[in-house]
């Protein structure tokens, strides 16, 4: 039953990884038609990371017995927010902007809206799953969930590039560590 749940998540993670590999390709291929910033780099490689590890991390889900339409629809709705992420890091047509800076800007309330709304998802599948299992992952969990959350608040309301490049040096930081120390052994 896992491997048939799972072959319509692989298929919306692996367009969200193709969405930013295209992305990538098109500023490699047209260097000097977009002025590059390295805050929309470090997010893209962020939400690379985020889909690895998401799909990394869902193999657990092998161990679901049963399956509901509404914990399949649930699974699928979170593949689906990383794929919209992903999607609102590159325009369509570059032509229609003149940096990568003044794009992800306009839309960043989208792009940090979708990270409060996974971050909301994941604290109701934290707690769903019981309170056992909430209190095995110890205060760090709860914890980083406010600070993910209050960070994605501050790039909402502020465009400036100090506040935007710390948010996304913590954001990848915190989770390169996090997959270091907890998660770089699936069982």
């Amino acid at each position: 039953m896992f491997e048939y749940v799972v072959v319509l998540t692989g298929v919306i993670i692996g367009l969200a990884v193709a969405h930013l590999m295209q992305g990538v390709a098109k500023i490699v291929e047209q260097p000097k038609r977009v002025r590059i910033w390295w805050v929309h780099l470090v997010w893209v490689a962020q939400m690379g990371l985020l889909c690895m590890f998401w799909w990394w991390f869902e193999f657990r889900l092998r161990l679901i017995g049963s399956w509901t339409f509404q914990l399949y629809a649930f699974v699928l709705g979170e593949a689906f927010l990383l794929y919209l992420q992903c999607a609102f890091l590159f325009p369509h047509d570059l032509n229609a902007h003149q940096s990568f800076k003044e794009y992800f800007l306009a839309r960043r309330r989208w792009f940090f809206g979708l990270i409060l709304a996974n971050l909301a998802i994941d604290m109701l599948d934290t707690w769903a799953k019981g309170s056992v299992y909430f209190a095995s992952l110890g205060l760090e969990y709860p914890i980083t969930r406010v600070v993910l959350a209050l960070l994605c608040i501050a790039a909402i309301l502020s465009p400036r590039e100090r506040v935007q490049g710390a948010i996304v040096v913590l954001v990848f930081g915190y989770q390169l560590s996090l997959i270091a120390r907890f998660y770089d052994v699936v069982r």
